[in-house]
């Protein structure tokens, strides 16, 4: 594991690197990096307003509190959706700096997922206050929360690795990602609990594909146990989580390390 063992190694150019990405995202901004907090923050709003006041929906209304139930969905799919897509490019739009200096290359897809991280951290922030607030059930359990969004740091830290890499040689990459992103938006269950999908009893299968079969539902109900359910993931769900975690850094240090001497050339 040294691809990431190099953030430590070289913790000051990927601290730089941090800094330089965080301050261009919001540069020529009246409120700068407030816009980290303000971002999260309004997109949860959007759609809390869309799927929980204009959209009246069955889960809607088979969900006590569902409003929270959403805010507490959504931070790891904001995290996951956005750190796909902006470290999918990250190699190729630092392609001067990749040429002309020899450094870890790895740093620049990480660097780009380490900023999108503090919005993470936010909405987390955001979505701990209100359950410790709203729900009594939760006041033992919502700290669990921090522990796991660790764990999806790293489960997204892998597989954004590995996009970057593969999308430095292979440009329809970043296309495919973001066309993939809207349907699985739709079949992680953000918006909903999958038992309570019409006509699901019926179709058991399809409840084990939804639950299994999507690497991110696992993700959004490890996150959301604790914050609303006021419980601990379940075993399998944890054990899911962990050993997802684990195939994504091995699959992004081994894409990496398989495309390292040519992402110079293709960049």
């Amino acid at each position: 594991m040294n691809v990431y063992a190099d953030v430590v190694r070289y913790r000051e150019l990927f601290g730089s690197l941090f800094r330089r990405d965080l301050r261009a995202k919001y540069k020529g901004s009246v409120l700068g990096l407030a816009w980290t907090l303000a971002l999260p923050v309004l997109l949860m709003f959007v759609y809390l307003v869309v799927f929980s006041v204009l959209w009246k929906a069955q889960p809607t209304e088979a969900v006590d509190d569902y409003w929270l139930f959403l805010l507490c969905g959504l931070p790891p799919w904001v995290f996951f959706a956005s750190s796909l897509q902006s470290s999918a490019r990250s190699l190729l739009e630092n392609a001067n700096l990749i040429r002309k200096v020899r450094f870890p290359r790895q740093l620049v897809p990480l660097s780009v997922v380490a900023t999108q991280v503090v919005a993470f951290g936010a909405m987390l922030a955001v979505a701990l206050v209100l359950s410790l607030v709203v729900l009594d059930d939760t006041r033992g359990t919502a700290w669990l929360s921090i522990p796991t969004a660790a764990v999806i740091v790293l489960f997204v830290g892998g597989l954004s690795l590995a996009v970057a890499s593969v999308n430095a040689i292979f440009r329809d990459v970043e296309f495919i990602v973001t066309a993939l992103l809207l349907p699985w938006f739709f079949l992680t269950p953000i918006l909903y609990r999958i038992s309570d999908l019409p006509g699901i009893e019926s179709h058991p299968w399809l409840a084990d594909v939804l639950q299994w079969g999507n690497p991110m539902t696992p993700v959004v109900e490890a996150f959301r146990a604790p914050l609303f359910a006021g419980e601990a993931p379940s075993v399998a769900v944890a054990v899911y989580l962990l050993t997802e975690t684990v195939v994504a850094l091995v699959l992004g240090a081994l894409v990496f390390r398989s495309v390292d001497d040519r992402i110079a050339a293709q960049a």
